[in-house]
């Protein structure tokens, strides 16, 4: 038996008594792989440490080399054996470049999300089988249990840190091999234990910005690869208020960075954006944080992805559930209208800034059963006079109808 501290379990299949196996654990250089390789070794695993650096431009803003470092002496510390390896051509291929198309069609995209599907519980994982790892694991903060043979991936139990929101689209035979071993540790534990074992990373800050790219300045980084071009801010009566410098630099519910200022007739309040009409180059902005143009009941949802075989048969159902929108978002109640890979999602009260390009991840209670791409939202309860111009449905803006109602119907 493993020690309680640890919820994971050998292969079922093993005979009683049997090593554990060898297990991989991606080490980022961060406290949270750190102390997931310390409670696999303790844990009676054979441990082993695989370093990653994906992003090959070697800037001032790339931490690859320094975390390195720290990733290196944390297995030091603790006595493991290291690996480094690249898939910097695979990372511009299957996430980078579907990053760069989603912001040219003028959607805001995740690429967290396919980075953990594509890299990391990819071809990541496929090298770690190749290294001969029975197991892999991951400082997220995530749980995977199961019975009957089904796997089922679960919030982790710190609420504030739970990253099930980005795991939702990794294989279930991928979570069938993967541990998570701080998932049922909120983060001051993992600092703690961390401390404890004189892991030197026990005080290092979170790590932020895009998957292996880093914090940058997002207009100037973006700006490399996408030409943009300057066009109009306007209020939701279609006046100009403002230009803009580039669809791809704005996302809907954004207050800064609009540059907008005092506008004569106009009230002394902040300006969100509401909109980006694509086809016009146009930016709609209102200054009420719940104005109706930034509001949804409703959305539509592709690519779906199911992570339980109840849902992933592609058959039509429709059910209740809870929805996150976004990262650390608290669930929405919801009815799912599912239809092979798409879906319609009815809320049951109207949402702020639900966006196209994010993904949605469906709960039930604290189990994730996947998710899929919002590629519409719709508002039926409020005002259903779009701004001149406004985007159709394709364009990925908000798609105002008398037809559809909250009910669905």
């Amino acid at each position: 038996m493993l020690p309680r501290t640890l919820p994971v379990r050998p292969d079922p299949s093993a005979p009683a008594g049997s090593h554990p196996g060898t297990v991989i654990v991606g080490m980022s250089g961060g406290v949270d792989s750190a102390v997931s390789a310390l409670l696999l070794r303790d844990a009676g695993f054979d441990v082993q440490g695989l370093f990653m650096s994906n992003w090959d431009d070697d800037d001032a803003y790339c931490t690859a080399a320094a975390d390195f470092q720290d990733a290196r002496r944390v297995c030091e510390v603790l006595g493991l054996p290291l690996h480094r390896v690249s898939f910097a051509a695979e990372y511009r291929e299957r996430v980078f470049a579907h990053f760069l198309r989603e912001y040219q069609a003028g959607r805001t995209p995740n690429p967290d999300v396919l980075c953990n599907r594509e890299i990391k519980f990819g071809v990541c994982l496929d090298y770690m089988q190749r290294l001969g790892a029975s197991w892999i694991a991951t400082g997220h903060y995530a749980r995977v249990d199961g019975d009957g043979g089904r796997r089922r991936l679960r919030k982790g139990i710190d609420t504030a840190k739970d990253q099930s929101y980005f795991l939702h689209q990794v294989a279930p035979s991928a979570l069938s091999r993967t541990l998570f071993p701080i998932g049922h540790l909120r983060k001051e534990e993992v600092r703690g234990r961390a401390h404890a074992a004189g892991l030197p990373v026990f005080d290092k800050p979170d790590s932020t910005g895009i998957c292996f790219i880093g914090e940058r300045p997002f207009e100037a980084f973006l700006s490399q690869y996408l030409r943009q071009t300057p066009g109009p801010i306007e209020n939701a009566d279609g006046t100009v208020i403002g230009e803009h410098r580039g669809l791809a630099l704005y996302t809907l519910g954004q207050r800064s960075g609009l540059r907008i200022g005092g506008r004569s007739g106009a009230a002394a309040a902040p300006w969100y954006v509401a909109d980006k009409q694509l086809a016009r180059n146009a930016l709609i902005a209102v200054q009420d944080h719940c104005h109706p143009l930034l509001m949804s009941d409703a959305f539509d949802v592709e690519e779906l992805h199911w992570l339980g075989q109840a849902t992933s048969d592609g058959a039509a159902r429709d059910f209740d559930c809870g929805v996150k929108t976004r990262y650390r978002q608290s669930d929405l109640p919801c009815r799912v209208q599912a239809r092979g890979a798409s879906a319609r999602v009815i809320l049951r009260g109207a949402a702020r800034a639900v966006t196209p390009g994010q993904y949605a991840v469906f709960y039930d209670g604290d189990e994730c059963l996947g998710g899929g791409v919002i590629v519409r939202r719709y508002n039926s309860r409020r005002s259903r006079a779009a701004p001149p111009g406004a985007a159709t449905p394709d364009a990925g803006g908000i798609a105002y109808t008398v037809a559809f109602s909250a009910e669905g119907s």
